[in-house]
This record gives C-alpha cells, structure tokens and sequence, in this order.
C-alpha cells in the first residue's frame, strides 16, 4: 500500500510540475509576442533614412536650395546625432563650420516617407531635447521632406507657430509635373516618379553637364535610388536600364566636351581636376569632422588612414557613421577594411 501511495505522490508531483512548465512557456511566448508586436518593421525606413543621408551628406549645397535665408557657400558638418534620453536618433543635422556667423542656424532634417500620426510631436520633441542636451546658442531652423500632402502626420495645430515660421516642408509630389528644377531637385523627385517615367528621367539628370566627379557621386546616388525602386533587379540590370557602360560613359555629355576640345581645354581641364581635388579633399575634411563628433579625437594613423580612402569607401565610412556609438566602432571598422 505504501508503494502504490508513493507512486501516486510521484505522479501528481510529475503533473504538477508540467502544468508549471506550461504556464511558463505559455508567459514567455506572450511576452515575445508582444515585444515583436511593439516593433516596427525597420528595414524600409533604415533602407530610406540610409539613402536621404548620403544625398544631403554628399551634396550639402542642397540644405541651401531648400531652406531659405541660408546663402549657397557657407560650409556646413552634416551627422545624424543620438539624443541620449531614450536613445532617439535624429535623421541629419547640419551645423555651421567655424563661429565666424553665429547668426547661421543649426537646421534639423527628417525625411518621413511613410504615414506617422505621431511624426510632429516626436520631431520637435527630439529638436528640444537636442537643444537642452548640448546647450545650444545658436538660432535652429528645421526641414521636413514628405512624399505628399495626402499622408497623415498628425495634428498640427499645437505645432502651427513652429510649423509656420521655423521650418520648410517639402512635398516631394511638388517636384514631380515641373521642368525647372535644380540636378539636386531633380534627383530627390526620382524618389516619387511612377516606376514607368524614373528611367528616363534618371537619363536626363546624368546627361546634365558636370564634372567628372559631381557626375560619379550623381552617378553613385541615382543608382543607389533606383536600386530602392526596383530591388528586383541587379546592378548591371540597372545600368543597361540607364544605359551606363564603360563604353556608354563616352556619349554622356561630360565625355563629349572633354573629347571635343584640344590641348588648351586640356589644361583647362587639368585646373578643373585641382579644383576637382580640393573638393574631394574638403568632403575628407567633413568626413574627419564628423567622425571626430561622434568618435573623438582621432589619432593621427586614424587620420591618416580615412584620407587615403578611395572614394568608394569614404561612401561606406560615411554611411557607417551613421550607426557608429564611439570610437570602438570606428576602430573596428578600419580594422576590417
């Protein structure tokens, strides 16, 4: 009797103890649920935010197109600056170069590509919160890009003041029936063409007279635009549908000018190249900037091994960057290239 007790004791123990494991796998499956649920689906907007930084991060001339009062030569440090509390990055932040105009403004972009009820109050809580965090004394302006007006983000009215007197919207739908635009308007409408009209227009705007290196960064951009539009296709598929070759690269109007003049463009064109240099050697510059704003100071063999960059990686780096917490990330990506 006693046995027949014990072995009755043991299984009701043993049922216990795997009603007890059934509920707690059941908790821990409802607590990931509902963590996944409460995150959302990042790619697209990283995808989108990733692309939005290198067009501003390589043509910072743009910010002056789009926001009025800042004259076209000031020099300006673009990043994508953590705000501490609560982690939140900010898409771009341009900040003036030197203290010699301090009446320049900081501006705050954000490119908001998909609907978020909740898009004013997050950015302007995450301008003050950047204005307090690094005690700010200068006057700030902001630069919202929108796909169109029909997508909602959200009420305005506690915002109008703001909305009304210190920042620009931009519709990208604005720029889509007009034929005045800039190459740098230009490329941000390639965003928002139908998929039927993008490879043409994305031939227009290669053909647009430049240099050879403003055409290799417009080069790099619009394949990169096109490669977000049309992800089905490869990077050759892509430059067929653009009709960029090696052998191709001769008929665009660049190669053209340059095959067409004698020795005396040619040195004209040598002079172009220096100027070409001291462009790339400014873009460095920005790039050592930035990193030494999100890293600290670099040493000089850090220095010196960002500057012999090609530019093909100074792209890289600077997309990086924008992931980048300290300078362990920098030391490791240097050390992995």
């Amino acid at each position: 009797m006693n046995l027949l007790e014990n072995f009755s004791q043991y299984i009701h123990q043993a049922i216990a103890l795997i009603k007890a494991l059934i509920k707690a796998l059941i908790k821990a499956l409802i607590k990931t649920l509902i963590k996944l649920d409460s995150v959302p689906a990042p790619s697209q907007k990283m995808k989108t935010d990733k692309l939005f930084y290198r067009i501003f991060l390589w043509q910072p001339e743009l910010i002056a197109e789009l926001v009025p009062g800042i004259p076209m030569d000031c020099q300006f440090d673009y990043s994508a600056p953590v705000v501490k509390e609560q982690e939140q990055r900010i898409d771009g932040l341009f900040t003036p170069v030197g203290d010699d105009n301090p009446d320049l403004p900081l501006v705050f972009v954000e490119a908001q590509m998909q609907p978020d009820r909740g898009f004013y109050g997050r950015f302007f809580r995450e301008v003050f919160m950047y204005l307090g965090q690094y005690e700010v004394s200068r006057p700030w302006r902001g630069l919202l890009i929108f796909p169109s007006r029909s997508q909602g983000f959200g009420v305005e009215t506690p915002y109008r003041l703001l909305l009304d007197n210190l920042v620009e919207r931009l519709y990208l739908e604005d720029l889509i029936g007009r034929s005045d635009l800039s190459p740098n308007l230009a490329l941000l409408r390639l965003l928002v063409l139908p998929e039927s009209e993008t490879p043409q227009s994305a031939r227009d705007l290669l053909n647009v007279e430049a240099s050879e290196e403003v055409f290799q960064r417009r080069l790099d951009l619009v394949e990169s635009i096109m490669a977000s539009k049309f992800p089905q296709l490869s990077l050759e598929e892509i430059r067929e549908m653009l009709d960029i070759t090696q052998v191709r690269l001769e008929d665009t109007r660049f190669y053209r000018d340059v095959l067409q003049k004698g020795r005396e463009e040619g040195r004209e064109e040598g002079r172009e190249e220096g100027r070409e240099e001291g462009r790339e050697e400014a873009q460095t510059e920005m790039l050592l900037r930035q990193l030494t704003r999100r890293c600290g100071q670099l040493s000089d063999m850090q220095r010196q091994q960002v500057i012999s960059l090609n530019s093909g990686r100074r792209d890289e780096l600077a997309e990086a960057l924008l992931d980048f917490r300290g300078m362990e990330d920098l030391v490791r990506w240097l050390q992995s290239i």
